[in-house]
């Protein structure tokens, strides 16, 4: 029975994978394709943020779909959107073209960044549910690696291997959309949405064969205790302590300079005086480094809670940035000084926003605005992230990386105090009990 929860929560969470791989593959590309269509600079930062502006409005409406077709139904529609989106860059002769492509992927990370936690914490046992919604952060952080690793490979070969980048994005893309077939619909979307307690029941009587008489019971008083399902708003009076709390974490996401560092790896470590093939593989440290601390983090979040990983991180970024910034003010690139602070950085985040990020914010909210709150979230988090990804090379170029990874530093000090002083933790309970604890915070 865990087996299959296990092998639902790894397809959905392959949605997380080609979100990685979509968002991160740009970085191997973007220099060839400023080449190849001879783009200014307005142009080329168009060109790398245009799927940003698709993943905020995907986000945006992500809810819409969920809500109304289903979780399943709304996957279906990612995956085509992701294989579609890689074919299509990868055999654009126009750049408007290309653009449009690019735009619909982000689309899909949108979506899918919204719909994918949300499906995940509801088919979830309680005991397991940071661990098995962090597969969608852990698959994201190995799509980036993939990426970052194809990029390397395919770029010693060929005279337009920035297709070949973009194309093979296809076939992650049709196996998910051919694994999704095997996937049940949310049992709590099931009865909340549809009003369906047999199909519902057979899903949950796999989920928690022993318990799931007690959880159905849960979610019916849930029922009775709401006013209209599917109209309540998010920003009623009960809902403002998860409202918060979500807008809150998913700004520091990105004010760490997370996106900043993965989209443009290689250009930093250019900065620094490495080649151009050493700051490619530099950027395949990277990846690494950010896989195997989010394979770690898996395995201390549903122990030691969100809020521990989340104090030990805050406290590692703010060392990490602080030695970064340093270097740049003292123009101190000697050695390998930089991209070891650097990798040191990326595993203090992935150890804990990274693999945080989506668990939390698909806990907090009640069964009855889940997906609105998710999409609030993520709405936020790729807000940021563009604003973050368009002005980190005008501010590396006016402010100088002295003062960025300064700002950066400081950010994550404020990070630090809020998970000290508000964040509360989540670990080991049913979304049910967790909703009447946060409502009633304030």
């Amino acid at each position: 029975m865990k087996n299959k929860v296990f092998l639902w929560s790894i397809t959905v969470a392959l949605g997380g994978f080609l979100f990685g791989f979509d968002t991160a593959v740009i970085s191997g590309a973007e220099q060839s394709i400023q080449q190849y269509w001879s783009l200014d600079g307005f142009a080329h930062g168009l060109t790398v943020s245009i799927a940003l502006i698709g993943t905020i409005i995907g986000s945006m409406l992500g809810s819409i779909p969920s809500e109304r077709l289903g979780r399943k139904n709304t996957l279906v529609i990612i995956a085509v959107l992701y294989l579609f989106s890689s074919l299509g860059t990868a055999l654009a002769t126009d750049w408007y073209v290309f653009l449009v492509f690019r735009f619909l992927g982000g689309i899909g990370v949108g979506a899918s960044s919204v719909t994918a936690p949300v499906y995940i914490s509801e088919i979830s046992p309680a005991a397991s549910r940071g661990k098995l919604v962090a597969l969608f952060q852990f698959n994201i952080v190995f799509g980036i690696l993939v990426s970052y690793l194809s990029n390397y490979l395919i770029g010693q070969e060929g005279d337009s291997p920035w297709r070949w980048m973009l194309g093979v994005q296809a076939a992650p893309s049709l196996l998910f959309l051919i694994m999704l077939r095997f996937v049940p619909e949310s049992p709590r979307w099931l009865m909340i949405r549809k009003g369906d307690f047999n199909q519902a029941e057979k899903t949950f009587r796999i989920i928690n064969p022993e318990g799931y008489k007690k959880e159905m019971e849960l979610i019916r008083q849930d029922m009775q205790t709401m006013h209209t399902p599917g109209n309540e708003t998010l920003f009623s009076r009960k809902n403002r302590f998860p409202v918060f709390l979500a807008v809150a974490f998913a700004v520091f996401n990105q004010v760490s300079g997370i996106n900043a560092i993965i989209y443009y790896a290689p250009r930093i470590f250019e900065m620094t005086g490495l080649g151009k093939q050493s700051a490619l593989l530099s950027s395949v440290g990277i990846g690494l480094v950010n896989f195997i601390f989010t394979l770690l983090a898996l395995n201390f979040i549903d122990r030691v809670g969100r809020r521990t990983l989340m104090l030990i991180g805050s406290l590692g970024l703010i060392t990490t940035l602080g030695l970064v910034s340093r270097a740049f003010y003292l123009n101190d690139f000697s050695g390998l000084a930089v991209t070891v602070f650097l990798l040191v950085y990326i595993a203090f985040f992935a150890f804990s926003q990274g693999a945080v990020i989506w668990v939390f914010i698909s806990e907090i909210f009640p069964n009855t605005v889940r997906a609105k709150g998710q999409t609030l979230g993520s709405m936020t988090h790729w807000v940021m992230a563009a604003v973050i990804a368009f002005i980190f090379p005008m501010l590396t170029e006016n402010l100088g990386g002295g003062n960025t990874f300064l700002f950066f530093c400081i950010m994550m000090v404020l990070q630090l105090i809020f998970v000290w002083k508000i964040m509360p933790e989540t670990k080991g309970k049913s979304l049910e009990q967790l909703e009447g604890t946060l409502i009633t915070h304030l």
